[in-house]
């Protein structure tokens, strides 16, 4: 995900990080049940009932404290209940969060984990752990840029209202229109903090301000604020309200209430945002990484902490990024020997980067071609998911091109999850702004990260799982859900996919972008890169086009950490799976595998390694279990 805010996603939305902080590292792991029978640490069935009881009531009070508190984040849900309102960004809603979280840590930490079943074990070692974050990481609220080419309030907020705001009725209508006069609120807010972290040098590098001036400025044109075309917001607007059942006479006068809204609200917000952007612009260097932080270097370790869940210092990341890179290169020439490619590896990247054959053309035409063939391959992926699954999502997944007032500054690809309700299904983003930039060779290999078997499978499966509390289904472990996606791109290949050698080659490459990541984000935050070093050195390494490469050197300056998670997260995946077969034999089977690390939904990599652990010994056990019984009906 990127981009999305994984990227994101989240996993990368602004609004949600302060709901979904991700975990510290540390604490035990918690074994599965028959291991705590054996070990006789179950309690009495009744007061394990009792107390999962209690536990469960706790982690819903809790999660749904967090819900209440954030506007956007219900719409994410696809709960309509502030329907009409946006986040608060103050200082005082800072500090009663942090608050909140110290006294539900206090009620957690009154409960008896021990008179636990194993699952609620689990569940409260999450929650409190994700609570002890939440508090541990006040100190650095002001140490990102609420406001960066990748996400932010600026294109969050359209963003919200254009995918996440539907409008069935007059009241949802109505809503829309009130967030429209909230606006200026809301930035009011967002300049107090761009103040706030300006003070203590937190200042986004030279490079953002003229994309985020520009991505603003793309927010307020067009109809009714000038031009000839519909704005984005206009348009939205107009088309959700021309298919709702709503009386003509009503819709006329909503759309006139939505054009004074855009006018008087969110103009004058935009343009006050815009001149206060250009005045800080004015003040920020060219210094790429969080080292030029006030104590930027504990700001960055703690930030890989919670990004890998993992102690990994940057050296030992920058390392292994090193590593993997000469790794996957020889890869890649075993494949320039196949397709009997002639010259050295710079030459075939050059090749790749730029014969016709490996795009489709700049029009309507190559976009609309682009997503028929991606929309097959996850068509095609559906078929056979039941050879590698025991569980499957219910939630569908659409492929949609990257709309066109945020195409420009968003990364290539990523991933939305469906509603809870199941009326919104996943969506997988494909940027199609530049069509040179998105290599064919590389559709199959994004598709599976960003839809089957990945994003859609883990997260729509997390959201459907009925034995686990909600917060958990929401886990924004950044190293899981990166993870697994990679992983997804290896595990096609496995079943008999990419058999065209240029696919691979896809594959590889974008293997390989990650391998690199780990190299160049340590680099700019650790090693003190420029941003022009990291754009060399990924230039050179990689087949990727310079825009693309360009763009996100400058995502990993304004992420820092979050690249790492997805190399690291892979090869943990991996070497699990290895691991389990190596000690199971032929007893060892993938689609159980594969339900062992997607059924608790996300979870930091030290509990994941231990879940899949506990997994092993108890299949040992069982199959020790059965030659035993096997033997003594022999002789009887």
């Amino acid at each position: 995900m990127n981009g999305n805010q994984r990227m994101y996603k989240a996993k990368l939305k602004l609004y949600s990080c302060v709901l979904l902080s991700t975990l510290s590292v540390g604490g035990g792991i918690v074994t599965n049940a028959a291991w705590a029978a054996e070990t006789g640490s179950v309690p009495a069935m009744a007061q394990t009932e009792a107390s999962d009881q209690q536990a469960e009531a706790l982690f819903d009070r809790i999660f749904k404290g967090w819900v209440s508190r954030s506007p956007t984040f219900q719409s994410y849900l696809g709960i309509k209940t502030d329907y009409d309102k946006w986040d608060d960004m103050s200082e005082a809603f800072s500090e009663e969060s942090l608050r909140i979280a110290k006294a539900d840590l206090q009620d957690l930490l009154a409960l008896d984990a021990s008179r636990l079943s194993a699952s609620n074990q689990l569940s409260y070692q999450l929650m409190q752990q994700q609570l002890e974050a939440q508090i541990e990481d006040y100190r650095w609220r002001h140490y990102d840029y609420p406001v960066n080419q990748m996400f932010g309030v600026h294109s969050g907020t359209p963003s919200l209202l254009i995918n996440q705001h539907s409008i069935d009725n007059v009241k949802d209508a109505e809503a829309y229109i009130s967030r429209l006069n909230g606006v200026p609120a809301l930035f009011d807010q967002l300049i107090e903090q761009l103040a706030l972290r300006a003070e203590k040098g937190v200042i986004p590098p030279r490079f953002v301000f003229p994309k985020v001036i520009q991505s603003s400025r793309n927010i307020i044109t067009g109809k009714p604020f000038g031009g000839e075309e519909d704005s984005a917001l206009l348009a939205d607007f107009s088309a959700k309200v021309a298919a709702a059942e709503i009386p003509e006479a009503r819709k006329t006068a909503l759309i006139a209430e939505a054009n004074k809204a855009l006018l008087t609200s969110v103009k004058p917000a935009y343009e006050k945002l815009i001149a206060y952007l250009a005045d800080q612009e004015k003040r920020a260097d060219d210094k790429a990484g969080v080292w030029k932080f006030p104590d930027g270097d504990a700001f960055y370790a703690n930030a890989l902490r919670r990004t890998t869940t993992t102690d990994m210092s940057a050296e030992e990341i920058y390392q292994l990024g090193l590593k993997e890179v000469a790794r996957i290169h020889d890869d890649m020439r075993a494949i320039m020997r196949q397709v009997k490619f002639k010259g050295d590896l710079q030459a075939f990247f050059t090749f790749m980067r730029e014969d016709k054959q490996f795009y489709y053309p700049e029009t309507e035409e190559g976009k609309q071609a682009y997503l028929q063939k991606a929309t097959a391959l996850i068509d095609d992926m559906k078929a056979n998911l039941p050879k590698l699954f025991m569980t499957l999502p219910k939630a569908d997944l659409k492929v949609k091109a990257v709309e066109p007032f945020r195409e420009q500054e968003a990364g290539k690809a990523f991933y939305e999850a469906p509603a809870l309700e199941g009326d919104r299904p996943g969506l997988y983003y494909a940027n199609l702004y530049k069509m040179s930039e998105m290599p064919i060779y590389e559709m199959d290999a994004l598709a599976y990260h960003e839809g089957i078997p990945g994003h859609h499978m883990q997260i729509s499966i997390s959201q459907e799982l009925d034995n686990l509390p909600t917060f958990r289904k929401f886990g924004d472990y950044t190293a899981y859900i990166e993870g697994w996606g990679l992983y997804s791109e290896l595990l096609p290949k496995e079943m008999g996919f990419y058999q065209d050698p240029y696919a691979d080659f896809g594959r590889l490459s974008m293997e390989l972008w990650r391998a690199c990541r780990l190299v160049v984000d340590t680099g700019i935050h650790a090693k003190r890169w420029t941003r022009e070093q990291a754009i060399d050195y990924l230039a050179e390494n990689t087949p990727n086009a310079r825009g693309d490469v360009v763009r996100s050197i400058e995502r990993y300056i304004v992420m820092p950490g979050q690249a790492t998670a997805y190399k690291i997260g892979m090869l943990k995946f991996q070497s699990l799976r290895q691991k389990a077969k190596q000690e199971l034999g032929e007893k060892f089977d993938i689609r159980e595998y594969h339900d062992i690390v997607l059924r608790d939904g996300a979870v930091p990599l030290n509990v994941l390694d231990g879940l899949v652990t506990d997994w092993i010994d108890h299949k040992k056990r069982d199959v020790l279990a059965k030659e035993k019984e096997a033997l003594q009906d022999g002789k009887s």
